[in-house]
């Protein structure tokens, strides 16, 4: 067998000279920076089936035997890629709830990237570990949360989220839950609303409690929880013997954006000893442009009543890559001090005792080995500021409003609901309108915001309506001129349009209207 000689730095396989590495670091910057620039002239998606994706990837080829030229792996990536993809920074993005990038986030992760240190401990990360901690605490006095939380980065809602449940799960059974696990959660519920996003049944399913432990509360007409339902519910599980662990409250939910009574619960949940976590990844930063949101059509002034009511919650879940326009991934779990997260994950392991001195981000979350997701957010931050910040998330909630009368004055669209960022409407044809009319316009049938009758969800011509824009929304996310996303709102499938986005202006809302009408009507006319 031959022996190889001596490793040096420059025969290692993935090794680049820092001149040519420099050289493709410019190179592909410049690649983005034309992206960015010719995004709104570019279609939002291909619209390419999986097969056709695979193929471009060349996904079932082997592993190549010899490795290829960096530089050439980098301007074929970035083309496949800008080519191929579905844009969330289009301007007329208007689907799930993902920002655009700042780009001052995207440099952002390449320092971090190019630096590489492990926040878990203080001593692997100093000044990383310390941006994170400001973060944290900028992010909790841009929401009104109370002074002196802690908390930390995360991958994304559904992580906030745990680890909220989990701090709430370790308050309500003890040190015993960690012991004994399902056996020691076997008594505890959670109550939540029917709009609340399925991270709760996977927390459920997951940290041992099943699915049969949630408590679903009926909402009421602006799809808010009902608090005397609720109140009702963790008084019989009381009376059964049963622990409440936890209501979950949303800031925002994800099918409309409306915001959960959080003062009357909060008030609840402290006449019964309940842990108060607040889902507020979608929302929970529109309480940073209170004043906007409540400058809005009916239920607009007590949602952002509510938003100022978070400082009332024992946990609160943000997203970053939501309303801060984060580059993904970026979650964030606040909590009302750090001692809550440290009786639920802390075990400290002889080879984990950095000192009580420092904060050791191991000790908070699930993690050991942690990225330095801050950085991104951190960096925004301070370029952005309160008031920038107050102004971009202001300037979506306008523009969603913008759509909602964009919708009212159209004849062949009906709206549903308008909160926050949110709103939804349906294509109904002047001929389905106009058979409905016919046959309940003077009968006291449920009328719609646009003059149109709506019968019982399962008529014919409900279901008509329902397919017809099912079709439409399958027709929109692939042709690559605008996308939405659906919400289904008493029992009918609608449209959901959300604005995240500082890339779209008056001129890409205006347009949503006549796109979907269009769209629609060939669908109909078949």
């Amino acid at each position: 067998m031959s022996i190889r000689p001596h490793r040096t730095p420059s025969d290692v396989p993935v090794a680049i000279e820092p001149d040519r590495f420099r050289r493709l670091g410019h190179e592909l910057v410049d690649a983005i920076a034309d992206h960015i620039a010719t995004l709104p002239s570019r279609p939002l998606t291909p619209g390419a089936a999986p097969d056709a994706v695979r193929a471009l990837v060349g996904a079932m080829e082997p592993l190549p035997e010899q490795g290829s030229d960096a530089a050439e792996l980098l301007r074929e990536t970035a083309r496949l890629l800008a080519d191929n993809s579905l844009f969330n920074a289009h301007p007329r993005f208007f689907g799930y709830i993902t920002a655009p990038p700042t780009p001052i986030g995207v440099l952002g992760d390449l320092l971090a990237s190019a630096m590489n240190p492990n926040v878990g401990g203080w001593t692997l990360a100093p000044v990383a570990t310390e941006i994170e901690a400001q973060a944290v605490r900028w992010m909790g006095q841009l929401i009104g949360f109370r002074e002196g939380c802690a908390g930390l980065l995360v991958s994304g809602g559904n992580m906030a989220n745990f680890v909220g449940f989990l701090a709430a799960r370790r308050a309500a059974a003890g040190e015993a839950v960690r012991q004994r696990g399902p056996e020691a959660a076997r008594a505890l519920r959670v109550y939540g609303s029917r709009e609340t996003h399925t991270w709760i049944q996977k927390a459920a399913d997951l940290f041992g409690l099943g699915t049969d432990a949630i408590r679903w509360i009926e909402t009421d007409a602006q799809q808010r929880m009902n608090v005397s339902a609720l109140r009702s519910a963790i008084e019989r599980d009381r009376a059964d013997g049963l622990v409440p662990m936890a209501v979950v409250a949303a800031a925002g939910t994800v099918s409309t954006g409306a915001v959960d009574p959080l003062r009357e619960i909060a008030a609840l949940c402290r006449e019964h000893e309940v842990w108060l976590h607040v889902d507020g990844a979608y929302g929970g930063f529109a309480a940073a442009a209170r004043d906007v949101v409540a400058d809005g059509g009916p239920g607009s002034a007590e949602a952002a009543e509510e938003l100022g009511a978070l400082a009332l919650a024992d946990s609160v879940a943000v997203d970053p890559h939501k309303w801060l326009y984060a580059p993904l991934e970026a979650g964030c779990l606040l909590a009302r001090d750090a001692q809550c997260l440290t009786d639920a994950f802390s075990y400290h392991p002889p080879y984990y005792h950095f000192g009580q001195e420092a904060t050791n981000f191991v000790d908070l979350g699930p993690q050991n080995s942690r990225g330095f997701r801050a950085l991104k957010v951190w960096l925004a931050l301070r370029q952005v500021g309160r008031a920038g910040y107050t102004r971009m998330i202001g300037d979506d909630v306008r523009l969603a409003r913008r759509l909602w009368d964009r919708v009212v004055e159209h004849p062949e669209l009906e709206p549903f609901t308008q909160a926050l960022s949110i709103t939804t409407f349906r294509y109904v044809p002047r001929e389905l309108q106009a058979d409905a009319e016919q046959a309940h316009g003077a009968d006291g049938s449920a009328v719609a915001a646009n003059g149109s009758a709506r019968e019982p969800v399962d008529s014919p011509r409900e279901r008509r309506i329902d397919e017809l824009n099912r079709e439409l929304l399958d027709r929109l996310q692939k042709g690559g001129e605008a996308f939405v996303s659906n919400a289904v709102i008493d029992g009918r499938y609608v449209l959901r349009a959300c604005v995240v986005n500082f890339n779209t202006t008056d001129g890409d809302i205006d347009a949503l209207p006549g796109i979907v009408t269009r769209v629609g009507r060939e669908i109909f006319e078949g």
